[in-house]
């Protein structure tokens, strides 16, 4: 396999052992779901019932710096197009142990939240069907999905539009009806006005920075788009249609639907945290059937985000190997995918499972702890990447900047700024506090070993 080495030489970009089956409307529909995430429909309740009617200021702040963050990626993704997304542009901007660094921190948070989602969406399936073991569902969701990515990756693109498209109508849906009872002008209901809204910081800046907190977090996954683009037909247009319609889709569907939700539903209500927000606000408009329905749409999303993520941890992986920063086997391709990546990524996901049932005291919260600040650490090596590269392509290949970063590099500089804020916040934070060190520990780690590598393979090349 072709590598990068530590002299300069720049990582692989188009990735010629991978098929390029995703069609631009395979691209276009998972760059518009994949904002729509299983942290939106199951994680904003939390963060409501800390910030109350303030979690759409909190959505606004952390949807400014995940706009910044992707036009930063769309920069570097349009002109160098790779399965391994902000890993490669790591090490092409900053040295091989970044992209080592950023590229294994990220598969172990994929391949975590796969187990979590397929153990939240077994809770659902159980609920509907008593007595039948939640492990059932989760093992069934893996193998089904697991297939679907070990077969072409036409079929990842396929079950992922069909999964989108639900998920965009159901949220449009939603948001439909929600102006429709705030104005209201929806039958059978009243207006609340701003009967909610009154009380708008209930529990200081503490709740805020609670409620941001969870925000940031609600918008990991959208990374998923530039590592599919590798594959795509056309990856330049793909990641450049994806990352310029950012901004409104955030607005819409993340900083829309807070805005309805918390305008409806008293933020104080229990059903808020213990049924989700989206089916609180629905049961609260009396829509028969509408929270159920809700239900199976929570649902899609958690087993859209299992295939993403599993699509997602596997090309990473295939990627760092390509660039001989794994174990060689994880890199093999046949029919256009790289199988063994994938067969690793799931067991690697089930096995979290497991632990949840084995060890969820300790082992597993461990492991929880340790991906808890991961996406921060990988949006600042995607920041320092951004500066990095943005000037030699201005000197070397400007006709490479297909996507331009706005004002830089002042905003490159602001949304670092906002991510040393954030790490602030969570040290402030107690529960936040053992993620960000556990998280930092693993970093450290993996840092250590990328530059001890890095090393060694100066010295073999020497």
């Amino acid at each position: 396999m072709p590598s990068s080495t530590t002299t300069g030489t720049p990582p692989s970009t188009d990735d010629p052992s991978l098929s390029h089956g995703l069609k631009q409307r395979h691209l276009s529909m998972i760059a518009l779901g994949g904002v729509i995430g299983a942290g939106l429909f199951v994680g904003s309740g939390a963060g409501i019932a800390a910030a109350g009617p303030s979690i759409v200021v909190a959505y606004a702040l952390s949807g400014v710096l995940v706009m910044l963050v992707m036009r930063m990626l769309g920069e570097m993704s349009a002109a160098y197009p790779s399965s391994g997304s902000f890993s490669a542009h790591a090490e092409r901007a900053i040295g091989p142990w970044a992209g080592f660094t950023a590229g294994w921190s990220f598969w172990v948070l994929l391949c975590t939240a796969v187990g979590l989602e397929g153990i939240g969406a077994a809770k659902i399936v159980s609920g509907w069907l008593p007595g039948t073991p939640e492990w059932a569902w989760v093992a069934l969701f893996m193998v089904v999905f697991c297939g679907t990515n070990l077969a072409a990756v036409k079929n990842f693109g396929e079950f992922e539009f069909w999964f989108a498209a639900l998920k965009v109508g159901a949220i449009t849906l939603f948001l439909v009806l929600g102006v429709l009872a705030i104005l209201g002008i929806l039958p059978g209901t009243d207006s609340p006005g701003a009967s909610h809204l009154t009380d708008f910081l209930p529990n200081g800046g503490e709740g805020l920075v609670i409620g941001l907190l969870a925000s940031v977090f609600a918008y990991g996954g959208l990374e998923t788009v530039t590592i599919a683009a590798a594959e795509s037909e056309n990856p330049v247009k793909g990641v450049a249609s994806a990352v310029r319609t950012a901004m409104w889709r955030i607005a819409l569907f993340y900083i829309g639907s807070m805005a309805v939700i918390v305008t409806l539903v008293p933020w104080e209500s229990k059903e808020v945290v213990e049924k989700g927000p989206y089916v609180a606000a629905l049961d609260e408009l009396g829509i028969p059937g509408a929270g159920q329905l809700m239900n199976v749409v929570v649902l899609v999303a958690l087993l859209s985000a299992m295939n993403a993520n599993i699509y997602g941890a596997s090309r990473i992986a295939y990627s760092l190997v390509e660039r001989g920063q794994g174990p060689k086997g994880l890199g093999r391709v046949s029919g256009g995918v790289p199988r063994i990546a994938v067969l690793a990524s799931s067991v690697f996901g089930f096995l979290c499972v497991l632990l949840s049932y084995w060890r969820p005291d300790d082992v597993f919260a461990w492991l929880l702890n340790m991906i808890g600040a991961v996406i921060l650490a990988v949006w600042i090596f995607i920041a320092v990447s951004q500066l990095r590269l943005r000037r030699r392509l201005e000197r070397e290949a400007p006709e490479k900047l297909a996507v331009r970063m706005w004002a830089f590099p002042w905003l490159t500089w602001v949304a670092l700024a906002g991510m040393a804020a954030v790490f602030v916040l969570m040290a402030r934070e107690p529960d936040t506090r053992v993620q960000l060190y556990s998280t930092g520990g693993m970093i450290l780690v993996l840092a250590g070993v990328g530059y001890g590598w890095q090393r060694v393979r100066a010295r073999t090349e020497a």
